[in-house]
């Protein structure tokens, strides 16, 4: 299927590895030029030679970027319109914030979870969204997870904060949608990625089990039956990018092998 955006400028938050990552890769093999960002230079280095890979004929920038700093995404912003001019398309990620249950959870890593898992899109959005309504055609997809429909007690932060990326996603839509702009939320279910492992590991030390018992209690708890893959991730977000998606907007998509049990 051919998705018309070849040569759109796409800026993908914390995409040097795992699900930003994989969206970045997708979004490259349709033909963007791709703008990524990570706090590690080397795993951002790796990232552009993945997306050289991907499409040799697709530009790729790399920036050391916090998210969770202001005057990084703006840094961030500003080089991409300098190296590839206006944004088209922004797709919004982040790692998640600290696991824990409510009361081991200290009054700073709530306001970190804020600034890193909240504060970031709406920053970012407010970066982008002029240029968009102004030429009229752009796209939005937020990367959040299955926890904004389904909250887990480990997940405290995020099944908080998720939820509210969620009502986001529809305010920005119903703004935004007669200026030819589409605002859209992925909600990956369990993706094997390091963030797979590491919440294992934290479920792990909690009920005293090893990391792989912890990893095959979450994969039994997939109707699918087997972990997601980082590309089924970043093939959805290129379709809500596409100008196949033009018409769905203010929608929160599940891809998670039908784990998330909500009827809305």
């Amino acid at each position: 299927m051919e998705l018309g955006i070849q040569n759109r400028v796409a800026m993908v938050a914390a995409s040097s590895k795992g699900l930003g990552k994989a969206a970045a890769l997708s979004l490259a093999r349709e033909g963007c030029r791709v703008s990524i960002c990570g706090r590690d230079e080397a795993s951002l280095t790796q990232a552009l030679k993945e997306l050289e890979a991907a499409n040799p004929m697709a530009n790729g920038i790399g920036t050391t970027c916090d998210v969770s700093r202001l005057e990084d995404l703006e840094r961030w912003y500003q080089r991409t319109e300098l190296e590839f001019g206006t944004v088209d398309i922004l797709v919004t990620n982040t790692g998640g914030p600290p696991a824990a249950t409510f009361l081991d959870l200290s009054e700073e890593q709530w306001a970190s979870g804020v600034q890193s898992t909240l504060l970031n899109v709406v920053r970012l959005c407010r970066l982008v969204l002029p240029d968009m309504r102004s030429r009229g055609w752009g796209r939005i997809v937020h990367i959040t997870s299955l926890v904004a429909k389904q909250p887990m007690p480990l997940l405290t932060i995020s099944s908080a904060l998720r939820a509210g990326l969620s009502g986001l996603t529809k305010t920005l839509a119903t703004e935004f949608a007669r200026d030819g702009i589409t605002v859209n939320a992925v909600l990956p279910g369990h993706i094997r990625t390091d963030r797979q492992t590491h919440l294992a590991q934290v479920r792990a030390e909690k009920e005293g089990i090893t990391i792989e018992r912890a990893l095959e209690l979450s994969q039994a708890s997939i109707p699918a039956g087997r972990f997601g893959r980082p590309e089924e991730i970043g093939d959805t977000v290129a379709f809500l990018c596409s100008e196949r998606a033009a018409y769905i907007t203010g929608a929160s998509l599940q891809v998670d092998g039908g784990i998330i049990q909500s009827t809305f």
